[in-house]
């Protein structure tokens, strides 16, 4: 009998959920939902973001939060957007960073205020940063099937960032749909177009579901040969910098399908879904995700 194939699950929830949520959610209720994420069998997240309190202050306990995680058995990996911030992270304890980039000028000045160049001129010293700390670097395109500002975005622009990072020592890469503008099509184009040109370097799919297509998009990457995807607790989620953004894929929903279709992830579907409800009971309402609510 074959080997039953393993999906890997990054789970993003703790940053990219709680950032973009209205109310700052305390940070032992950030903790306690943390908890439960690794106890359930989460072995990798962006457990938090080291930006600019002004800028989102939802992040501002970021030291807090990663001091306070639980260190056996998951990969704890904050968010950075520059060098101070990948400082401040390696500092307080981060096992990796994930650097993030827009592949569109448009989206990456809305984001960060900076041309994809002058983002781009922080890499070399976050990366030898990263080396003297003996961590791994992780890096995330956004806006990857499309911008809100820009539309659609060549795949070109995005192999060319992919390179930039991967040429830095990037370990892998995120191709993200931080505008839910993905389709299967678009999906499985650019993810067998990304295995053909870097082969050795593992990618990570970042679907969010303004458009209603994430979980048409898992599947459609699934079959083109994906095995690394970016899901968050109760589907929450959405880029501040995304006019009328959604959330992203339930991690409860993608744990759900994925083991029903015989395939691993190594996460245990009663233990995320008690986290799921945990989390709803925490913001005081319902929350995207669709498994919870069965």
């Amino acid at each position: 009998m074959a080997d039953k194939r393993k999906i890997r699950i990054r789970e993003v929830g703790p940053r990219d959920g709680f950032q973009s949520w209205p109310e700052f959610v305390p940070t032992e209720q950030k903790l306690e939902v943390i908890r439960m994420l690794i106890d359930a069998g989460v072995q990798e997240m962006e457990t938090t973001s080291f930006v600019s309190p002004k800028a989102i202050p939802q992040m501002r306990d970021a030291a807090e939060v990663l001091a306070g995680v639980p260190r056996a058995g998951c990969i704890h990996g904050p968010l950075v957007p520059n060098l101070k911030g990948a400082t401040l992270a390696l500092d307080n304890g981060a096992d990796k960073l994930v650097v993030v980039i827009s592949a569109s000028d448009a989206h990456n000045l809305a984001n960060v205020r900076r041309t994809i160049n002058e983002s781009l001129s922080d890499l070399k010293a976050i990366f030898e940063l990263a080396r003297q700390h003996g961590k791994p670097v992780v890096g995330s395109m956004a806006v990857a099937f499309g911008c809100p500002y820009q539309g659609d975005v060549p795949e070109d622009d995005v192999f060319r960032l992919a390179d930039a990072y991967i040429t830095g020592g990037a370990a892998s890469v995120v191709l993200a749909d931080t505008t839910g503008m993905a389709t299967p099509p678009r999906v499985i184009k650019l993810v067998k177009g990304y295995a053909r040109r870097f082969p050795e370097t593992p990618y990570s799919l970042h679907f969010h579901n303004n458009r209603g297509t994430a979980m048409a998009n898992l599947y459609a990457a699934l079959e083109a040969g994906a095995d690394t995807f970016d899901a968050a607790l109760g589907g929450i989620g959405g880029c501040p910098n995304v006019p009328q953004a959604a959330g992203n894929l339930a991690t409860e929903d993608v744990v759900y399908m994925l083991e029903d279709m015989g395939i691993s992830t190594g996460i245990e579907l009663e233990a995320i879904i008690a986290a799921a409800r945990l989390l709803e009971t925490i913001v005081g309402g319902p929350l995207p995700g669709q498994v919870i609510k069965c």
